[in-house]
């Protein structure tokens, strides 16, 4: 009896090593008689590539500046006598902005006069042959010499607004004695300071492969973030001939009407111009995935069942749409939209059907 027990007990064991439990499932041989995995497909959902029509339209950052900008000062230092401005103050093209002091202004107009006279009198003698070419030639250049020097202290004693503009800047008051010393933001010397304001512009620096693409004339957006959702029009006003080769760009100034004087100089906005229509590869925003800890975005393309992870770069962005940009991609590419988030390089993938 004890031993039909044990011969029982030793079968039960026998059969229990060979039956496949939990840890043996999906397990096969491989030739080296090792147990191998068997690998369960990942279901993903997928689209063929296809090329659509975009607008091109490229978006550069950028700071607005005045249109002109003229930091005023006399020729020679001296005495201020008046300024008849005020920072903030709107002036027309030709207005007195500020008197310097005339005294040697005056006495350069006396010895004119006196000049003047000797130079009419010994006019009149060399009419008739009476005086040597040599004496009238000598009265005549220090006539010259004196009517210019009245005409020079003329400009410099009086500074006058050279266009329609804000003043910006003051740096001195009645009575003091500009000294010519630098003493402005961009270390120029002045006594006052204008800005033309209506129009401003955009200094913007544009990557060189654009370069053949843009040229004067051309329309562009300007957008604020203090006044979202409103477009300020502009057009470009000047295209710089250089590259620079330390970031392989060029540099284009806009202009931008600002007649309602929303925009004022040193303002943050963005600058859009239209480079046309072109055929581009857009996707579902939800296919590209974002590399965590850097700015890398790749996607995976459905290839003879497995995943082929590939890195693009990103272009402009529709809506819910993403245009990706790689060398590897062509129409007719399986993309992965869906189920790709639990995706590696290589692995199996099924493509499940549209419901």
């Amino acid at each position: 009896m004890k031993r039909i027990l044990i011969a029982n007990i030793m079968f039960l064991i026998a059969m229990a090593g060979c039956s496949p439990g939990p840890e043996n499932e999906n397990k096969t041989t491989n030739v080296d008689g090792d147990p191998a995995i068997i690998e369960n497909p990942e279901a993903v959902k997928i689209v063929t590539l296809q090329k659509r029509k975009i607008a091109r339209t490229i978006e550069y950052s950028s700071s607005l500046t005045a249109f002109e900008e003229n930091h005023l000062a006399p020729s020679a230092p001296g005495r201020i006598e008046k300024i008849f401005v005020e920072i903030g103050d709107r002036v027309k093209k030709g207005k007195l902005l500020a008197q310097m002091d005339r005294t040697q202004f005056h006495q350069a107009v006396i010895q004119l006069k006196t000049i003047e006279t000797d130079f009419l009198r010994l006019d009149t003698l060399n009419k008739v042959g009476g005086i040597s070419k040599q004496q009238y030639d000598q009265i005549k250049a220090q006539y010259d010499i004196a009517r210019s020097n009245v005409e020079f202290l003329r400009e410099n004693t009086i500074l006058k607004a050279p266009f329609n503009g804000i003043i910006s800047g003051k740096y001195y008051e009645n009575g003091e004695m500009f000294s010519g010393a630098p003493n402005t933001s961009v270390g120029k010397a002045a006594i006052l300071s204008i800005v033309q304001i209506d129009p401003l512009k955009a200094i913007v620096n544009i990557s060189e492969k654009y370069y053949p693409l843009i040229h004067t004339e051309m329309d562009a957006m300007v957008t604020c973030d203090i006044y979202q959702g409103e477009i300020f029009p502009g057009r470009v006003l000047r295209v710089y001939p250089t590259i620079d080769p330390a970031t392989r760009s060029f540099t284009i100034e806009v202009k931008i009407n600002n007649r309602e004087d929303q925009l004022r100089p040193g303002m943050f906005c963005r600058v859009s111009i239209s480079m046309g229509e072109e055929m581009a590869l857009v996707v579902p925003s939800l296919a590209v995935l974002k590399l965590q800890g850097s700015n890398e975005r790749f996607i995976f393309l459905e290839e003879n069942g497995k995943a082929r992870r590939l890195t693009v770069i990103i272009g402009k962005r529709y809506d819910d749409m993403v245009e990706i940009i790689s060398d590897e991609l062509k129409e007719g590419n399986k993309l992965i939209i869906s189920g790709q988030a639990k995706l590696t390089d290589g692995v199996a993938v099924t493509v499940m059907a549209d419901q």
